[in-house]
């Protein structure tokens, strides 16, 4: 059996405000495209197949596009919910929909119920687990611990019972959408995945899995593999600039007859590349070698002591898709928001040291007097007739 194990499209999500929904479906293209190639048997979305639970119009629609255009082909889906998804709004009309060969599974209380597949080497049982949060599931379950581990580990205990009532022949493929690592592995969360710890605790370890023929994982946004059997796809696209050096895409994985035979990393179309630039904001408005980056999604980080006026639009005259500036001098100083001086002296006076000490040298003439109109608007009339008449209050 050939998959292709996918998962966090986020569909709806922006890019620093860029909006990202023409990419995705550029994605869901690439997807059906490599099924067609690769005569993809099975499919699996291990989560977060939206980017909020509350997903835009034109979010549903892409989705309802990429699984009647699935259904259609010549692969099989299971689809999950992840920690961004509703799961009661994912998982409207599943039973329905598990007549066109698309099985969405988001209800807690089907753990441990799979899909039933087969191929030329016999039976394979695919469970899909929908994102367990270990407050929700706790009580039902029983659970001892209040954590991602004590959640996923009941889970795979009655993964394990069904197994355990079918042939030995059967293969295994499990779906889950979790924090996994353990020893020395590096797993690292990027910025753009949403915090699941629970009382500061959200790692599940490997070994929750051990037995499995192929474990599909959702939520880290970077591919990884952790054990032959046991892998992170990534998101499809980068949704922050902590991701710039990734590989984004999916793997193809042949199950033969006894697991995994081997695995493959399909990489995804990229929209535009990211860079993270650092310097002067002369340094990299000059510097030759960064001409590969002009076509970029840029982060930049300036290093000037004093912060450049007007510093975005300068940026973008070379790198017109810059989108995120911070500033870092070089000389370590000024630092943070200072503490301001305000005894005795005017809002207007507040607000030019203000501005002095964040941007390293003094507000310009026009800007003083664009800030004391500002305040002069702001501050309550002293002339304003304030007379009540008679019945009114």
């Amino acid at each position: 059996m050939r998959i292709l194990h996918t998962s966090d499209w986020h569909l709806g999500r922006s890019f620093h405000r860029e909006g990202m929904l023409a990419h995705q479906a550029t994605y869901v293209d690439h997807l059906l495209e490599v099924v067609a190639a690769e005569c993809v048997d099975l499919v699996v979305v291990a989560g977060d197949v939206y980017d909020r639970a509350l997903p835009h119009v034109d979010a549903v629609r892409l989705a309802d596009e990429a699984l009647a255009r699935l259904a259609a082909s010549r692969a099989q889906v299971v689809l999950t919910s992840g920690n961004h998804d509703s799961a009661q709004r994912l998982g409207f009309s599943s039973r329905l929909i598990d007549a066109a060969g698309v099985f969405i599974r988001t209800d807690a209380g089907g753990v441990g119920t799979p899909v039933l597949l087969e191929d030329e080497h016999g039976p394979v049982a695919v469970h899909g687990l929908p994102y367990l949060d270990p407050d929700s599931v706790r009580e039902p379950w029983g659970l001892a611990a209040r954590s991602h581990e004590a959640a996923l580990t009941e889970a795979m205990r009655r993964v394990r019972a069904d197994l355990a009532t079918r042939s030995s022949a059967t293969r295994s493929v499990v779906l889950a959408h979790a924090f996994v690592g353990g020893g020395a592995l590096d797993v690292r969360p990027s910025d753009s995945e949403r915090d699941i710890s629970v009382g500061g605790v959200s790692l599940v370890p490997t070994s929750v899995f051990d037995g499995i023929s192929y474990t599909a994982l959702g939520h880290l946004h970077g591919r990884h593999t952790l054990t032959d059997a046991i892998r992170y796809s990534g998101s499809p696209l980068a949704y922050s600039f902590s991701e710039a050096d990734q590989r984004k895409g999916s793997w193809l994985v042949d199950l033969g007859p006894v697991g995994v035979t081997s695995c493959t990393f399909v990489d995804a179309p990229v929209p535009r590349p990211l860079a993270r630039l650092r310097g002067t904001l002369d340094e990299l408005l000059a510097e030759p070698r960064l001409v590969v980056h002009e076509a970029a999604w840029v982060q930049a980080t300036l290093t000037d002591d004093t912060r450049p006026l007007q510093a975005m639009d300068r940026l973008r005259s070379r790198f017109p898709h810059a989108l995120v500036l911070g500033f870092e001098p070089a000389s370590g100083a000024p630092g943070g928001v200072p503490a301001a001086r305000v005894q005795g002296r005017s809002d207007h006076e507040i607000a030019l040291d203000f501005v002095a000490e964040m941007r390293g040298s003094a507000a310009t003439d026009d800007e003083a007097l664009l800030l004391r109109e500002a305040f002069d608007a702001c501050c309550e009339d002293p002339d304003l007739d304030t007379l009540v008449t008679d019945g009114a209050s």
